[in-house]
This record gives structure tokens, sequence and C-alpha cells, in this order.
């Protein structure tokens, strides 16, 4: 894992009914919704559980995540301040916890224009584990705003589904699938 913030102030902790006000302004600010879709598959993302950090008393990142019984995805990731290391200190902390569950992966999606989430995931030790090819083109179907071009004018068509395996043993580590 990439550097994570070092401050005595930081603070991780479960979203709960009082931020959920927040949780809404973060996701329309940054995904333009509330609603998030991947694998043709509609995620309320203001109502999933999840965490939130804090430094200083001061929101600074936001997870959302769907569990079942065996994966849990990773729905939405946002540090609100960039290359802090925010990101990688929510994940770390999601791992720490799924180390605790019958979960046997965390995985996310992102897609093919997000270059930004690719090169977090590889350097945080996700494999990418499949392309679904031209998958966004029917999750517009589910969303229609979602929108043809993404990042530096990319067209947005392929999901790009990366993953960690969660290993059970004494230091409660992860592993990626290579």
């Amino acid at each position: 894992m990439i550097a994570k913030v070092q401050s005595s102030e930081c603070a991780i902790e479960d979203i709960v009914d009082a931020d959920r006000d927040w949780v809404s302004a973060v996701l329309v600010q940054r995904w333009g919704s509330m609603q998030v879709v991947s694998r043709g598959r509609l995620h309320h993302a203001d109502q999933l559980p999840g965490l939130i950090m804090t430094e200083a008393g001061t929101r600074v990142g936001l997870l959302t995540y769907a569990a079942s019984p065996h994966e849990c995805e990773l729905v939405t990731l946002d540090a609100l301040d960039i290359r802090r290391g925010i990101g990688s200190a929510l994940v770390s902390e999601m791992l720490k916890r799924a180390s605790k569950t019958a979960w046997k992966r965390l995985w996310l999606i992102t897609t093919n224009d997000n270059v930004v989430a690719q090169k977090f995931c590889q350097q945080n030790g996700w494999s990418l584990v499949n392309v679904h090819m031209d998958a966004v083109l029917e999750n517009r179907k589910i969303k229609p705003e979602i929108p043809l071009t993404g990042i530096n004018g990319i067209p947005i068509k392929d999901e790009h589904e990366y993953e960690i395996e969660i290993l059970r043993n004494d230091s409660n580590r992860h592993k990626n699938r290579n």
C-alpha cells in the first residue's frame, strides 16, 4: 500500500444516520448522483454502509460498500484531498474488517477511462481480474445520465473489475490474486 495519512487526529468510523446528508452531498458532487451502477446492478450509494475518515474533526474521505455472504464490493471511494493516502487508509481499514468476515474477496469496478483509479488499484495490491467489454452501454439503460465520455475525453464503455482476496491467518494480511 502507498503511504498512509499519519496524524493522531485521524479517525475512521462507520457511517451513521447523522452522516447521511453529507454522504449524499459528496456522492452528488463526485459521482453526479447518489446512484451508482456496477455490473448491471443499481446501488443507492447514499444508503449503503460505509466508512468516513476524519482529520482534526473534518471529514476527508468516504467509502461505501455492498456486502454479500462471501464477498464485498467497494461501491464508491472518495478522498476529498488526493494523494495523501486517504483512500489507501480507508481501504486498509476495510481489509482489516474484512479479515474478520466470511468474505473471500473485496472487489470494485472502475471504468476504462478512469486511469487514476486503475493506478490506485495497481499501487495498492489489487489485481485486474476482468474487463467487461461494453458493460457501461448496458448500465446506461439503468442510469441514462452516465456520460458518454470521461477523463481526458475517453469514451466510457468498459468496466474494469479489480479484487483483493482475503486471507485468514495470524497476520490478517490480504493478497492479490497473482
